[in-house]
């Protein structure tokens, strides 16, 4: 099979039938084998009653539906792991996506040898609300990732090759960091497409503000788990060490004072207790000891892993 257009759909009920047949009208133009796997997201508007009927007048879809709205990232898992297409398209399903942009990014895919290839809106029909703090991400996750040259990094449509999506794990709301995390995985040919941004003809946007927090924090915690999650020690254990050290440094410097000042008769002399930097020290010490346990029990932890010697393996001869 050719392409496997994976679209997660949230009370999308209006949009499915225009976006289905869009996307067969394309794939039977330019003669591609392929499937379209439409996933529920826990819809409460009769979105999954028109899936079912789209598919009895279509076999190329299939249906996936949760039980409840777990969100666009468990969407995406499940889809990528129902896919059978050599290339792995994912898009929107309220239209804003083009379906006319899957030739040229199944051809680059294929010819380019590609592992990724992720759209830019570069024109986009969002309110200033939305599309600035979304640029103060791109930015931010750019320096982060090292992936310098992506300008969007959230853009639902995007295009894989089939080995990338099946040895990636999408969570959380990890799906706005698919490319960061298939660089972690070793995926590293990943290119940009500047696509068609098309204003919502149906329904609402489901996103509010609190994604860019929740952006925000998984964005951390993909950069941690990417570059220590198989060697925490690393990590916590060169912090701790680093505090320790300053608050040691500190005592002494105090104590050594202390001692001086005896040793010479000065008179003006307080004791170590009555100074701040004796407390800074005290608290630098405490804390370089427990980063330190942090990271011994985490290493504990890691090694202790069924997936602990997982690595990813691109060819055996």
């Amino acid at each position: 099979m050719d392409i496997s257009v994976v679209v997660p759909a949230y009370n999308e009920v209006e949009s499915l039938p225009e976006l289905t047949a869009w996307i067969k009208n394309v794939m039977q133009t330019h003669e591609f084998s392929y499937e379209v796997i439409l996933v529920d997201d826990g819809s409460n508007d009769g979105t999954w009653e028109q899936i079912e009927s789209l598919r009895n007048t279509d076999s190329a879809i299939r249906g996936i539906k949760f039980r409840r709205n777990y969100g666009k990232s468990a969407a995406l898992n499940v889809g990528f792991a129902a896919a059978n297409g050599e290339v792995v398209i994912t898009m929107d399903a309220d239209l804003q996506d083009s379906p006319d942009e899957i030739p040229h990014l199944y051809r680059r895919i294929k010819e380019e040898k590609l592992d990724l290839i992720s759209g830019w809106k570069k024109k986009r029909y969002d309110p200033i609300t939305k599309t600035v703090p979304t640029k103060l991400f791109n930015a931010a996750t750019r320096n982060m990732s090292g992936i310098h040259n992506l300008h969007d990094f959230n853009c639902g449509l995007k295009a894989y090759r089939k080995e990338v999506v099946k040895n990636i794990e999408v969570y959380g709301e990890m799906h706005r960091y698919i490319p960061v995390i298939a660089k972690w995985a070793g995926f590293t040919k990943i290119e940009e497409q500047v696509v068609e941004h098309r204003a919502r003809k149906y329904g609402t946007t489901k996103f509010g503000f609190s994604r860019f927090i929740n952006g925000f924090l998984d964005l951390l915690s993909i950069f941690f788990v990417g570059k220590f999650g198989k060697r925490p020690m690393h990590f916590f254990g060169s912090m701790g060490v680093l505090s320790f050290l300053i608050g040691t440094v500190m005592a002494l410097w105090i104590i050594g004072e202390k001692l001086y000042d005896i040793a010479y008769h000065i008179k003006i002399q307080r004791e170590v207790t009555e100074q701040p930097l004796f407390y800074i020290a005290l608290v630098a010490v405490i804390l370089g000891s427990q980063l330190f346990l942090t990271g011994f029990v985490a290493e504990l932890v890691s090694r202790s892993s069924s997936n602990r010697n997982q690595y990813q393996i691109d060819k055996e001869v």
